[in-house]
């Protein structure tokens, strides 16, 4: 049975919030997903936005997504919401975005992410060195 994409889309944030990077990679994302990020305007796949995630979940404390709004579209859905958190250091993270999400065969083949990186200059700290 399918899954609906608003259940997919509340799946893919509580995965998130809990760092359950496993459920993102085998039942969320399409193997060959496409996640790009206006930051960089770079398109990466799966296993590099894991790592991201991977690094994220394990800096921010009390990590969460709040003031969700959703919109689903004829492939996907559009969601506005604040990502939430502590970083280390104790300063509060409140980070605004967007995504765009296309779903294809009850999985995620695209995230595009909007946010203003200056909301998250508090991680900059953390940031694990390329």
């Amino acid at each position: 049975m399918e899954r609906s994409i608003d259940r997919l889309a509340d799946e893919f944030i509580a995965a998130v919030e809990a760092g359950d990077l496993d459920t993102i990679r085998t039942s969320l994302y399409a193997p060959d997903a496409e996640i790009w990020h206006n930051t960089d305007d770079k398109v990466i796949g799966p296993e590099e936005n894991l790592r991201v995630l991977s690094w994220l979940t394990g800096t921010l404390r009390e990590m969460r997504y709040t003031e969700i709004r959703r919109r689903l579209t004829p492939d996907g859905y559009v969601q506005q919401h604040v990502l939430r958190g502590v970083v280390p250091n104790g300063d509060e993270l409140t980070l605004r975005a967007c995504f765009i999400v296309t779903v294809k065969d009850d999985r995620i083949t695209r995230l595009d992410e909007y946010l203003d990186p200056t909301q998250s200059r508090c991680l900059d700290p953390y940031r694990p060195a390329r």
